[in-house]
């Protein structure tokens, strides 16, 4: 009896037996998109976490510059009220001259730890206020400049001086590849590690891998590129999500994003190769309704931190060999609308996090919040380019020499000192 399957029948098989998982014309879904790198060296760096923050974080009342009293001027209903000791609806100060937000909480012990570094007055050189395309330019590290098709990580990939062979070396969580992975070196994505054990299902695992090895052992052209997926599949399933105990009693949140980020501690502690992890958190657009310490921005603001923390503290001493950075496409005006939210801006703030970072400080030149230090229509002026902080991560903690590679056309104009050599 001829057990291969045709590409039709294979489409309504796994289709039927994955519970109406898409299933792409080559591979299906709930399988990695990669190949091999050529054999290489053991990486040198850190792991890499990079989280976008999608849709302009309002960097001014995330990190607040308490100390500056145009602040207050310009947000009668949004401004966060100067620290107050005892008071948790208060900013929690850092320095005598900016704050975390209330929400930031779960941040405090990570400044206080000097684990947390922030970047304010950060952002991309070009002006644009375009969500699509500040994104874009973000990703490929290239402001204003859209011919070069590759992402900065893609870049830092195929660069570096080692080629780790593990198919995931680079990881982006969720349905879509994120675009600053886009590169020649093939990228992992992956929604959740439960995909692969199709919900612990083994039967069905069994049965789905029998009628892909039929299929793809027909001479074709993706066989060598199944038989790396299903070694991946392997490596993957070895991973016990159903016992796993986070760290130090870590709690991450019961989103998306938090499942995220508990998934890539449970990958890098699996050792199988991990250097870059990608994950959004979306929702950052708001131009109503932001709330002050409560609303939409203060729930976001609990979770980003309450994952950040969780993240780190799972890690434990792996998270001194661990960088995580934030970033998103824009900040937001300064002064609010009458909406009761804010509007696209320019200037915004970053966190890093990770053993390597001199931490507990705010990095910044201050341009001020007055009428004729704004920006534009009335925005937060950038004076620390987004990739200075990217390239000091680069090549001091991801130890990848090759920046002007990583970002072409680009010169680094100042190196902040945010990261340890």
């Amino acid at each position: 009896m001829d057990t291969k399957l045709s590409r039709r029948d294979f489409m309504k098989v796994a289709t039927t037996a994955v519970g109406g998982v898409a299933v792409s014309s080559a591979l299906p879904s709930w399988m990695p998109r990669m190949a091999f790198a050529p054999d290489g060296v053991e990486p040198p760096g850190d792991l890499l976490v990079v989280i976008f923050q999608r849709g302009g974080m309002d960097g001014l009342n995330a990190v607040i510059p308490h100390g500056d009293a145009d602040y207050y001027h310009l947000r009668t209903s949004l401004a966060i009220a100067e620290p107050s000791t005892g008071n948790d609806k208060t900013g929690i100060d850092l320095d005598g001259f900016f704050g975390l937000h209330p929400s930031l909480q779960p941040l405090k012990d990570l400044w206080d730890e000097k684990a947390l570094a922030i970047v304010h007055a950060v952002g991309s050189p070009d002006p644009t206020h375009s969500h699509f395309d500040a994104m874009d330019y973000m990703e490929r590290g290239t402001p204003g400049e859209k011919t070069i098709e590759t992402g900065w990580i893609g870049r830092h990939l195929q660069s570096a001086s080692w080629q780790n062979t593990s198919p995931f070396r680079a990881i982006g969580m969720g349905g879509i590849m994120q675009a600053s992975l886009r590169g020649p070196i093939p990228v992992t994505t992956l929604q959740s590690i439960a995909d692969f054990h199709l919900q612990g299902d083994i039967s069905q695992l069994a049965e789905i891998r029998k009628r892909l090895e039929a299929l793809y052992s027909l001479g074709g052209s993706l066989d060598a590129d199944a038989k790396d997926t299903f070694n991946a599949v392997d490596l993957l399933s070895k991973i016990d999500i159903s016992h796993y105990t986070p760290t130090g009693n870590a709690q991450y949140p019961q989103t998306e994003y938090g499942m995220a980020l508990k998934q890539v501690a449970q990958i890098s502690k699996a050792d199988i190769g991990l250097e870059v992890a990608c994950i959004d958190i979306g929702g950052w657009d708001t131009h109503n309704a932001e709330g002050a310490t409560d609303g939409d921005m203060p729930k976001l603001l609990n979770e980003l931190s309450s994952g950040l923390a969780a993240l780190y503290t799972d890690m434990g001493d792996l998270a001194k060999k661990m960088t995580i950075v934030t970033m998103s496409e824009f900040g937001r005006r300064a002064q609010e609308n009458g909406s009761g939210g804010t509007d696209h801006g320019h200037g915004n703030c970053m966190f890093i996090v990770g053993g390597g970072v001199n931490g507990g400080k705010v990095y910044t030149q201050w341009p001020g919040l007055a009428p004729n230090q704004l920006y534009g229509p009335g925005d937060l002026n950038v004076t620390t380019d987004y990739r200075d902080v990217l390239a000091e991560i680069v090549e001091k903690r991801i130890k990848n020499q090759n920046i002007t590679q990583v970002f072409p056309d680009y010169t680094v104009a100042k190196t902040l000192g945010i990261v340890q050599g």
